[in-house]
C-alpha cells in the first residue's frame, strides 16, 4: 500500500475501459416535513442511457476497486458542476469490499471534492448491494472511519437480504434506508406497517434517521408519514435522471 496514493488495489484497473462507458444519474431524497430536498443519490448508468444492471455486469475481480472509485469521482465532479443547491448532501453507493483501507483508499474522493469545490461534510456513502458482508470488523472500521472524516453514512436496502437487524447490531450508520420490498403495498398490509414501525422504532432508540426508498405512491407515503418517517426517494417524487439535479419545484410538479 502506498500512503501517497491510496492503495494498489484501488489503481489496479482502468475503470474507464469498459465496453459500456458509464456516467452518474441522481435521484432526489425529499425532506417532506421540511418542503425541501435533503440530497441526492447518485446511481450509475451508461452515458447512452444503458441501466445499472448493464454496467455493472462489467465489474470483475480486477476492476471493482478502481470502478469503485471513478464513480466516487464522477459523482462528486457532477454535483461540483451541476448542483446549485449548497446544502443538499450527495449519497454515493459504494462496494464495501472495494475498500481495502479507508483513509487510504479515499483519497481520490478527496481529491476530486477539492477540486470541485464541493464540501466533504455533504458526502453520504452508502453500503451498496445486496451482498453478504462477511468481514463485518472490516466494515464496522470503515463506517467508523468514514464518521471521524465527517461523512454520513448510511445501510441500503434494510429489511432486504443481509442488510438486516444483525448488521445493525454490529455497527450503527447515522442512516438506514427501509427497503423498497417493506414500501410496496404497505398501505393495504398491517403486517409491513407494523415491521416498518419496529424498525422505526429501534432506529429512534439508537439515533439513526431512517429513510423510506422505493416510494411510487400517495399511499406508501401516508403510511410512511405516519410511521414518523421523513425522508423519502421513490418515482413518486422523481425517477433518477442522468447528469441532471431536479429541483425541489419540478419535483413537486411532477407529483402533484
Amino acid at each position: 500500500m502506498s500512503s501517497a496514493t491510496g492503495c494498489d488495489g484501488c489503481r489496479n484497473a482502468d475503470a474507464n475501459n469498459f465496453s459500456i462507458p458509464f456516467t452518474m444519474a441522481f435521484q432526489p431524497i425529499v425532506d417532506v416535513e421540511a418542503g425541501t430536498i435533503w440530497g441526492y443519490e447518485s446511481l450509475v448508468r451508461g452515458v447512452a442511457g444503458e441501466s445499472a444492471f448493464q454496467v455493472l455486469s462489467q465489474l470483475t475481480p480486477e476492476n471493482r476497486y478502481a470502478f469503485d472509485q471513478a464513480c466516487r469521482v464522477k459523482a462528486i465532479e457532477l454535483a461540483g458542476a451541476k448542483l446549485a443547491d449548497p446544502t443538499a448532501k450527495l449519497s454515493i453507493n459504494f462496494l464495501p469490499n472495494a475498500v481495502y483501507e479507508p483513509k487510504a483508499c479515499i483519497r481520490a474522493t478527496l481529491g476530486a471534492a477539492s477540486k470541485a469545490h464541493f464540501d466533504t461534510s455533504r458526502l453520504m456513502f452508502e453500503f451498496t448491494e445486496n451482498e453478504r458482508m462477511e468481514d463485518v470488523s472490516h466494515i464496522r472500521h470503515i463506517v467508523a472511519e468514514y464518521k471521524r472524516m465527517g461523512f454520513t453514512t448510511a445501510l441500503d436496502d434494510f429489511g432486504a437480504g443481509y442488510a438486516g437487524l444483525a448488521l445493525l447490531a454490529q455497527f450503527q450508520t447515522d442512516l438506514i434506508k427501509i427497503d423498497m420490498v417493506l414500501v410496496r403495498g404497505i398501505a393495504s398490509s398491517p403486517a409491513k406497517q407494523a415491521i416498518v414501525a419496529g424498525i422505526v422504532g429501534i432506529a429512534r432508540q439508537l439515533g439513526i434517521t431512517v429513510l423510506g426508498e422505493g416510494v411510487e405512491t400517495e399511499a406508501e407515503l401516508l403510511m410512511l408519514r405516519s410511521a414518523g418517517i421523513r425522508l423519502i426517494q421513490g418515482y413518486y417524487f422523481a425517477k433518477p435522471m442522468i447528469e441532471t439535479f431536479q429541483t425541489m419545484a419540478e419535483v413537486t410538479r411532477k407529483a402533484a
